[in-house]
């Protein structure tokens, strides 16, 4: 991961547009344990019924 300059207004200009699925998304992926888990899931179990749990678990959803 970049590292950023939390001070800079600049670095965060993108987040005057963000949604708050954006934020919520943005704070997850920065979570240690979530990035355990997900590290945890084989590349199958990503594509299957196996992730539902996990999905679950870290409230993730998805549309198609």
């Amino acid at each position: 991961m970049p590292v950023t300059d939390w001070r800079s207004e600049e670095a965060y200009s993108g987040l005057k547009k963000a949604e708050a699925v954006d934020l919520a998304w943005e704070w997850l992926r920065r979570d240690r344990d979530y990035q355990e888990a997900y590290r945890r899931l084989s590349r199958r179990e990503r594509s299957n019924a196996a992730a539902g749990p996990f999905r679950k678990k870290w409230g993730l959803s998805f549309s198609s």
